[in-house]
């Protein structure tokens, strides 16, 4: 799913009116409508009190059609207008017009503190006070409003965006922004909504389509995508009957040191379990026994130091490479790792301590291949690209990082983005249960496996992060977030993958009606 900014939303809108010779009162009436069919579908009349909060641009038109329509259906509603200006949008005006047709109770002005009125923890409240084109700072009789919402405990939905927060900019007085326990967005989500400045004022989003002209929204490209089931699942490359390992790649995971022998059994296991035809593992000789018995299914090579990777040689060349997991800093393994950089031309995956290391001498970036994928946790991150003062900062930083190695960067966290150049993919996969250590080793593996099996390197990062995810999501089920542990992370990825393909079974009563018309 593409994540339209500001100025394409606006463009969409406005192409849409001209091909389907609609007026913006109209695309309004429609997304309004849409709105409240979401309500009525779940409220089916319930008579709770609903407080809809309209601004007077376009945001307020749209919270107005949906009172109207709500005041229609004869729900408990009560309408009221922020008056914060003296500008009022076309289209809010021929609203504000409108739902004096439908009531005698006239939307009640708000002014200052004095205005607010009473709301119950069990009321509703709808924000549509401000939209994405916010321009200014919210003023102070309008954030206590905003607290007022807040202090009250009352379900919030806000409309398209919680009023007061920017797409494209962290905001910087939280008092200014509408806490929402749910916003449903206009056609795409707003990037704001997956970082972690921003994504706390809204709880939970959903997507509403309004018919914004499909054409368009297949053409622009976008600075930022979500990366869902449907968009992995057309990244899938089947696997035909006669084939075997020699055709998936033989991958090479390279860490591990006295004391973090498991990092590099965690990664090796995932590579394999990810698809990976073969995988040897290079270790320091410590290793040695712990990963023969403990994964049987690697092949070992180790190094002449007992506890330290010294040297990194192997007599094949292999399809993919996964290296810092467990490695250390020692200045032994610092060399080591300078000589493999100088030498290696295979795909890499380059995480924890191989990244440090970079971090320390930067002018080894030069040394990895075109399309690295570097999977940084955000100290790792910081390390290499600098302190920032922001998410978004820290995506641009992110994004000139990518552009002048040539690399991929897989910022992680709670929606992982994937960055390549001046593009965004933002996962929607994975939970609370992976902040646990071992779990980016898994990660680290499950690219190394889909690249050595001929993934393209970006392809490769984006279904890995998503398979990474999901196997925790599915693992999670049984086992909490709390004790949620790499390992089963590892032993859902066959779920993972076998989702890709479940569908779920129709209804009842859709499944009897089809019978009925077989016979």
């Amino acid at each position: 799913m593409k994540i339209l900014s500001k100025e394409q939303v606006y463009e969409g809108d406005k192409l849409t009116t001209k091909t389907q010779d609609i007026s913006s009162t109209e695309l309004m009436e429609r997304a309004g409508i849409q709105i409240f069919n979401w309500l009525h579908t779940r409220m089916q009349g319930a008579q709770v009190p609903i407080h809809v909060f309209c601004g007077i641009g376009n945001n307020g038109g749209d919270g107005l059609v949906v009172a109207r329509h709500l005041v229609t259906y004869g729900y408990n509603v009560h309408t009221y207008v922020v008056n914060c200006s003296d500008k009022r949008s076309k289209d809010f005006l021929i609203n504000y017009d409108k739902i004096k047709h439908v009531t005698k109770e006239w939307p009640t002005l708000l002014s200052c503190k004095d205005d607010f009125p009473p709301i119950k923890a069990d009321d509703i409240i709808i924000d549509a006070v401000f939209g994405i084109g916010l321009n200014r700072e919210v003023g102070d009789w309008v954030k206590q409003l905003f607290q007022h919402f807040k202090a009250s405990k009352a379900f919030t939905l806000a409309i398209d965006i919680p009023s007061g927060l920017h797409t494209d900019q962290v905001p910087k007085d939280e008092d200014g922004v509408v806490w929402a326990n749910f916003t449903l967005s206009f056609q795409s989500p707003k990037l704001v909504f997956f970082l972690p400045d921003t994504a706390k004022y809204s709880k939970e989003w959903e997507v509403l389509d309004i018919g914004i002209d499909r054409e368009f929204l297949m053409k622009t490209e976008t600075e930022a995508e979500l990366i869902g089931k449907q968009e992995v699942l057309t990244l899938y490359k089947p696997r035909k009957k006669y084939t075997n390992k020699g055709h998936y790649g033989h991958a090479l995971i390279v860490g591990g040191s006295y004391g973090k022998i498991g990092a590099a059994a965690l990664a090796s296991r995932a590579t394999l379990a990810s698809g990976a035809g073969l995988v040897t593992v290079f270790l320091p000789k410590c290793g040695y026994q712990i990963m023969q018995t403990s994964f049987p299914e690697a092949m070992v090579v180790t190094d002449t130091d007992e506890e330290l990777i010294t040297q990194i040689a192997v007599n094949f060349n292999p399809s993919a490479i996964g290296i810092g997991v467990g490695l250390g800093t020692h200045d032994k393994t610092i060399i080591a790792f300078e000589d493999f950089l100088r030498k290696n031309k295979a795909p890499l995956v380059v995480d924890a301590d191989a990244l440090n290391i970079l971090s320390k001498k930067k002018t080894l970036l030069k040394f990895l291949p075109e399309g690295s994928i570097l999977t940084p946790h955000p100290k790792e991150l910081e390390r290499l690209i600098g302190t920032w003062t922001d998410d978004f900062d820290k995506l641009n930083k992110t994004k000139a990082f990518s552009k002048k190695h040539q690399v991929l960067v897989v910022i992680k966290g709670a929606n992982t983005i994937t960055v390549l150049e001046d593009k965004l993919y933002v996962n929607t996969t994975g939970n609370p249960g992976l902040a646990t250590g071992g779990t980016g080793d898994v990660l680290t593996g499950v690219i190394t496996g889909l690249l050595a099996q001929g993934y393209n390197p970006l392809v490769a990062a984006i279904f890995g992060v998503y398979l990474h995810g999901k196997s925790a999501d599915i693992a999670v089920e049984k086992t909490g977030y709390q004790s949620l542990i790499a390992s089963h992370v590892i032993e859902t990825i066959g779920d993972a993958y076998l989702d890709l393909f479940w569908q779920p079974e129709p209804p009842q009563e859709e499944t009897n009606a089809k019978e009925n018309k077989k016979k």
